[in-house]
């Protein structure tokens, strides 16, 4: 029990509602020490608010300064940028800032493995979890990903594998992960940090107290600043975690040893064997046995939202790749791609201050039909010949379907967050499936 943290703490206050500040709400309420929690959302009517229990205190609507700087410890949101002015007051006063994932790191007793990256960390993450869960441990998963991170504690695990964000990452120092990975960096989130280097250092915190390092061989990016224990993966260098070929068959290896031929793999696509090496890198690294998990390793389908064929009638593939809310994520998409016709690309939403420029030479070299929507959606425009502007998805489907054939694919790889038309990319990827049953 950590409740030597607690000593001088009484009075909290919670900045941001909705799962998260709630599972925050409820880990404090659940401390053995009575504490004074307050919650502050500048939200009119914030979700969760129904939950809050009469204890509980809430200020929405606006900030209140008076609060924040009345209190021992501010618990703050991954979506609130330390960047803001009233957040900035209570640094300035001395008073500790600190996310969910930090008060996880106060509480946890069991091994943590932890995920970032600007690309495939849902997917290491929930692979790595099914993998882990079939050598017979109980796991939580979540963090970035799912479950809030505080909530899985309820859960008695084994084992606790966390996707973090660069948001969460920031305000994390105490999280000790067995084996941390940092799985590749490209461009995102630049309209909250000043550049790539202010987004690289809060991905790299990650390692700040990790047991084992996972860096990318082919990202020189993920590697620690200082010297740490360095653990290697990758597609195209010798290395711990790696690939090699024996009787014309491509193994993912550790150091010399075959595990598991690539072409068993369920999931399609080059990233998805880097992410392999990566779930294999982790279990290992934590000192399991990763042999037992091999058959798991093979049979693991994928995430909801990440490169999912939702309907496939008549040879034509609909594909929901919703949670591509970057250029990257849409760029791993495009590499992964086998098609014998063409393909129609569904792109748009909140840019987040991105440059597209980098899909064009990807793009010439496709037979595609670049469709384009959402509040960005003209950004893309410029990129080929084909495309066409449409307000909203929907219009788009309506448009594709009577002229689709045996061979083509749709796929929604949007390369923008989803906040101008839906809450969220699970809604926004929930729509397109709905609309390819309907369509197909």
């Amino acid at each position: 029990m950590t409740m030597v943290r607690w000593q001088n703490i009484e009075k909290v206050v919670v900045v941001g509602l909705g799962i998260t500040g709630l599972s925050v709400v409820k880990h404090l309420l659940s401390l053995p020490k009575s504490l004074d929690i307050r919650v502050i959302d500048t939200r009119d009517c914030p979700p969760g608010r129904d939950e809050l229990p009469n204890s509980v205190q809430l200020h929405s609507g606006s900030w209140n300064v008076d609060w924040l700087l009345e209190a021992d410890l501010v618990v703050t949101n991954p979506g609130i940028a330390l960047a803001t002015p009233e957040i900035q007051q209570v640094l300035h006063a001395n008073i500790p800032v600190v996310g969910d994932i930090e008060l996880f790191a106060w509480q946890v007793s069991k091994p943590v493995i932890a995920i970032t990256g600007s690309n495939g960390k849902s997917t290491v993450t929930d692979w790595t979890g099914s993998v882990a869960k079939a050598m017979g441990l109980t796991v939580g998963v979540g963090g970035n990903i799912g479950v809030p991170a505080l909530d899985l504690l309820k859960q008695d695990a084994d084992l606790y594998v966390l996707e973090l964000s660069s948001f969460q990452l920031e305000t994390t120092s105490s999280l000790k992960p067995k084996a941390a990975a940092f799985l590749n960096l490209s461009e995102d989130h630049m309209d909250r940090y000043q550049g790539m280097t202010d987004y690289r250092e809060a991905k790299l915190r990650i390692f700040d107290q990790a047991e084992s390092c996972i860096v990318n061989a082919d990202d020189k990016a993920t590697y620690p600043d200082t010297p740490k224990n360095v653990v290697e993966f990758s597609l195209s260098k010798a290395c711990r975690y790696h690939l090699m070929v024996a009787d014309d068959v491509e193994w993912l290896a550790v150091d010399e040893q075959p595990i598991c031929a690539t072409s068993d793999l369920s999931l399609v696509g080059r990233h998805n064997v880097a992410n392999a090496l990566v779930v294999l890198a982790l279990l290992n690294e934590s000192s399991f046995d990763i042999v037992q998990g091999v058959e798991a390793l093979k049979s693991y389908n994928g995430l909801t939202h990440r490169c999912q064929v939702v309907a496939d009638n008549q040879g034509v593939k609909w594909v929901n790749d919703s949670k591509a809310t970057n250029v990257a994520s849409t760029l791993a998409a495009l590499a992964g791609l086998e098609l014998s016709g063409k393909l129609y690309l569904l792109v748009g939403g909140v840019g987040k201050g991105a440059d597209f420029s980098e899909l064009a030479p990807v793009l010439a070299n496709l037979n595609v039909q670049l469709c384009c929507f959402g509040e960005d959606g003209h950004e893309f425009m410029p990129l080929h010949t084909s495309a066409q502007s449409f307000e909203t998805m929907a219009d788009i489907v309506r448009w594709v379907a009577p002229q689709v054939e045996s061979g083509d694919m749709v796929l929604l790889s949007p390369a923008c967050a989803s906040f101008d038309q839906f809450n969220n990319f699970m809604a926004r990827g929930d729509a397109f499936t709905e609309l390819a049953n309907n369509y197909a």
